[in-house]
């Protein structure tokens, strides 16, 4: 479906000013042993930073492709690396050596899953798994966890896209409570945001209010969406882990609360504030600030105009048909259990903030929403049609 494709890579969040659990002092109790599949993407550094605050012993697990200097010189006493591959190579786990947290941050085919906690199983005792919000059989509803989940015709395929994804992620969440029954943790996120993300999805519209002028906002200002910052999101992977509660959780915004103009808002905001401050301190050759506009432009003319929700105009979907549930998925039992949120404007600034110190060629060439000249073709046919 176009959600699991949409979400077939990891994901952001924000979605009301709440109190952010405090992450950064010592653990309860004795530190734990916490070993990452993964660790170096985008979600497992955010993920580091919380634990080694907390005073856990880190060990990453990983092929060393993605970002493999990332934790180059830190202390030995705080992180340690292993190599290997989960699907060719776990010799690096092999042994007698025990972990009291296992964190899979990398579980994309149920075989893999297996492979790895089958062999983890006696020497660990909390295995956690991050999931996906896709993993529900139905988006036109509003899921909570007790949904039902995707189900794949042929359970042994291995290629995963966005007819797949959501049903893999369904059959590695159980593949761990079949490996290890009872020591479970499964977190499904939506869409994760903030520094860091290499997707582009979401920073798309930081980026685009801190460009200005006109632009093309998609459907209405009170159209629904779900995002969590990856701070949030890890500090709450870690509260579930320390608390030993082995429970599915959504993890995203507050149901039926962000929308579209609550997010766009928020973007023309933080970017005038910062352009502004930047021209205090340093003289600036034009007015302080990029100034921009919304048109809203509705959901029947955009489909017209081919331009895609999630890909063209992201963190969208127009929640109508098959995605009527859309914006709209519980985390009550999250909320309840520790899953708290930093303000709106704070993800935005921050993310803007990161992506201001990419390279100029990276910058230059996003990987999700429209470009200037489509924008611009779009937003001229709105205007020739209605007049």
């Amino acid at each position: 479906t176009a959600l699991a494709a949409a979400v077939a890579t990891p994901r952001p969040a924000c979605a009301r000013s709440l109190p952010s659990r405090d992450a950064t002092g010592p653990a309860p109790g004795k530190p734990l042993s916490i070993l990452i599949l993964g660790g170096t993407g985008f979600l497992g550094p955010h993920f580091v930073e919380a634990g080694r605050a907390r005073g856990h012993h880190l060990t990453l697990f990983n092929r060393g492709k993605s970002n493999p200097a990332r934790f180059d010189g830190e202390a030995s006493s705080d992180i340690e690396q292993l190599k290997g591959d989960r699907k060719t190579d776990l010799s690096a786990l092999e042994g007698d050596r025990r972990w009291d947290v296992v964190l899979d941050t990398s579980a994309y085919l149920p075989a893999d899953v297996t492979r790895v906690a089958s062999l983890l199983a006696p020497r660990v005792g909390h295995y956690q798994i991050i999931s996906s919000v896709s993993v529900y059989a139905r988006n036109d509803i509003a899921n909570d966890e007790t949904s039902p989940v995707a189900v794949l015709a042929d359970p042994g395929v291995t290629e995963v896209n966005g007819e797949t994804y959501g049903g893999l992620k369904a059959l590695c969440e159980k593949a761990a409570e079949t490996a290890l029954p009872g020591r479970v943790s499964v977190i499904r996120p939506g869409l994760i945001v903030g520094p860091g993300d290499t997707t582009d999805r979401f920073t798309y519209w930081p980026v685009r209010a801190d460009r200005g002028g006109e632009i093309l906002a998609p459907g209405t200002p009170e159209g629904l969406t779900q995002v969590i910052d990856v701070r949030d999101l890890a500090a709450f992977m870690l509260h579930v882990i320390e608390q030993r509660n082995t429970a599915v959780f959504n993890a995203d915004a507050p149901a039926g609360t962000l929308t579209m103009g609550a997010v766009l808002a928020s973007c023309q905001r933080v970017a005038q504030r910062m352009n502004t401050i930047n021209c205090v301190r340093a003289p600036c050759p034009q007015p302080p600030g990029h100034a921009s506009t919304l048109t809203w432009v509705p959901v029947d003319f955009l489909k017209q105009q081919e331009v895609s929700p999630w890909q063209d105009l992201p963190a969208w979907i127009p929640a109508e048909g098959d995605y009527a549930g859309f914006g709209r998925t519980s985390t009550v039992r999250a909320q309840q259990a520790g899953l708290s949120y930093r303000s709106l404007d704070e993800t935005v600034a921050d993310t803007l903030a990161w992506w201001r110190t990419l390279p100029e060629d990276r910058r230059a060439k996003p990987k999700a929403g429209l470009g200037p000249e489509r924008e611009a073709a779009v937003l001229k046919a709105w205007h020739a049609k209605a007049g």
